[in-house]
């Protein structure tokens, strides 16, 4: 354990800080939104985008919401309505063996219940991953061709593992 001699009177946040330094350069001032998640190609026909930064809360729903989702919560859909922005409420369902509507409805309400909700401008902002399978596997397609991904074979990954140059958790 280490003894801490110094104290710092003003903690850093350093995600506030990112986000007004964006905010104040203009960085993304220019940035277009269609209405729903997609590709660049697909936001190029959309219109200027009315909030100033886009977070998202994607819960698995297999489960009830625990602390640690509550502070996803909080700092997701805080920082969204602190920056006039919105906050995605993305249920990640791709894997329907474990997933249950009553989650989905239990995460929905615990949202609701912590004082937050993904409404901006009129628009709802209530997603599921296994509707855009079609553009993640475009995606993914792209990063393989592109050199930015590689994929192995379980003879690799065996290979890799015995060097002991990888944990098995780290592999998808």
């Amino acid at each position: 354990m280490t003894n801490q001699t110094e104290s710092n009177d003003n903690p850093s946040n350093f995600i506030r800080a990112i986000i007004e330094k964006n905010i104040s350069q203009k960085l993304y001032a220019n940035k277009k939104w269609a209405g729903t998640p997609g590709d660049k190609d697909h936001h190029k026909k959309g219109t200027q985008d009315l909030a100033k930064i886009r977070t998202r809360f994607p819960p698995e729903p297999n489960g009830y919401l625990h602390i640690g989702h509550a502070k996803s919560i909080f700092l997701n859909f805080g920082l969204a309505n602190d920056f006039n922005g919105a906050c995605h409420l993305r249920f990640d369902d791709t894997n329907p063996e474990k997933e249950n509507d009553e989650f989905v409805k239990s995460i929905i309400d615990d949202v609701k219940w912590l004082g937050f909700d993904w409404q901006f401008n009129k628009e709802s902002n209530l997603y599921y991953a296994s509707n855009y399978f079609d553009l993640m596997y475009a995606a993914a397609k792209l990063l393989i061709q592109s050199g930015h991904v590689v994929v192995l074979t379980n003879k690799v990954v065996d290979e890799v593992m015995k060097l002991g140059a990888i944990e098995k958790s780290r592999i998808i």
